[in-house]
């Protein structure tokens, strides 16, 4: 019996810069890794490259000013509502300047006890002793503060509420700050909303226009089509951006399948085997102490080859082991286990015990977690994933 099962390696590549192919960037950077590190390709091995280069090689960046224009076109840059940011220099501080460039007032509504990804600005513990209710409880800044006081991140040392208030007022803009999780309150100050939660904006949307908003727009409406030669993503417009300089964030990559099905093609043709590929930003995970969920991209992977769509289907070895196959040990034990599996089909396990715990995840979302748990967001220097032996079961020699 073969003892390894997956192997996951990082890949280091050149420092990317506009204008590259991304993809044949990262196929010769796989290929020196084949040949440095004697890997020998096999079928349905799966190439992986950061989102965050493949928008760099694209030069998918827009400015504070940009995003200002569209935000004034869209919203006609009077009084305007803007919901759920999370909490992040990184990921919100130039969206919002650019927001306040474009507007005479921004009514900021902020979810308590923390954002959408599990920042917190307040321990829940605390507001069971203030005898608040995060789901009912609407809170002025001052209400807050006499309650909670000043309350720092414990990771940036940032006091959210002042960064967000100073940033938006030194564009010369007015601002207003509430605490709460009720969207429609905004619609007490203004009918012009931006949304700006990730995962739930669909239904931040509905709730708005239910209630009767005129104007209703999410992240992934602005910048979705370039303003004066900006980047864009037709998609998610500024969902999945980051700080890329003091004036100018980098948008969520664009065409990232066909980033991907050129990549494989190119790493199919070199090795002679079905070689997968994808695109990936934030893993799908929770950290345990700080309490942050890592994904505040709207996807973990915005393209991806056809054979890494879908679920696993697997059974669950300890399940067998224990319960059908719990008289047995040893050869025998690995034998009847090894038939189970290959009997298997292609039908879908879900509901059946013998898969109970294999959480049905999109494979995209297991793979890009993997990926982006490999890579960091440090100074490895590996943008791009080989792994190998992911659809490998106990049965394969």
């Amino acid at each position: 019996m073969r003892t390894i099962g997956t192997v996951v390696r990082g890949v280091r590549a050149p420092i990317i810069r506009q204008g590259d192919n991304i993809a044949q960037v990262a196929a010769a950077s796989v290929t020196e890794a084949w040949q440095e590190a004697g890997i020998t390709p096999h079928d349905r091995d799966i190439v992986a490259v950061t989102e965050s280069v493949v928008a760099r090689a694209q030069g998918n960046y827009a400015s504070v000013a940009q995003i200002a224009k569209d935000v004034r076109v869209k919203t006609g840059g009077g009084t305007v509502g803007v919901a759920f940011p999370i909490l992040s220099r990184n990921r919100f501080s130039l969206l919002l300047k650019g927001m306040a460039s474009g507007c005479e007032k921004i009514v900021l509504l902020l979810s308590y006890p923390s954002d959408e990804v599990g920042n917190h600005l307040v321990d829940l513990d605390k507001l069971d002793e203030a005898g608040v209710n995060p789901y009912t409880d609407t809170l002025t800044v001052p209400e807050f503060r006499a309650k909670f006081g000043h309350i720092i991140h414990p990771f940036t040392g940032v006091d959210y509420i002042d960064f967000y208030a100073d940033l938006i007022r030194a564009q010369g803009c007015e601002a207003e700050i509430l605490l709460g999780n009720r969207i429609q309150t905004l619609l007490d100050y203004t009918d012009t909303v931006i949304t700006c939660d990730i995962h739930t904006r669909a239904r931040s949307k509905r709730l708005l226009k239910a209630a009767g908003a005129k104007v209703v727009l999410g992240l992934d409406d602005i910048l979705n089509a370039p303003v004066d030669g900006s980047g864009y993503n037709e998609t998610y417009g500024l969902l999945g951006s980051n700080k890329a300089t003091e004036d100018t964030v980098k948008l969520f990559p664009r065409n990232c399948t066909a980033v991907a099905e050129e990549l494989a093609k190119l790493l199919s043709e070199a090795s002679g085997k079905r070689i997968e590929a994808m695109v990936y930003g934030d893993g799908a995970f929770k950290d345990p102490v700080g309490k942050i969920w890592e994904l505040a991209d709207p996807v973990v992977s915005p393209g991806y080859t056809v054979g890494l769509i879908g679920t696993p289907n697997e059974l669950k070895l300890k399940y067998l082991a224990d319960n059908e196959f719990g008289d047995l040990s040893g050869d025998a034990l690995r034998e009847a286990i090894e038939a189970k599996i290959r009997a298997k089909t292609s039908d879908s396990l879900v509901g059946n015990m013998i898969s109970e715990g294999t959480t049905p995840r999109r494979l995209t979302d297991l793979i890009g977690s993997l990926c982006d748990l490999t890579s960091g967001s440090g100074d490895k220097g590996t943008p791009i994933v080989y792994i190998q032996g992911y659809f490998d079961n106990y049965t394969n020699e």
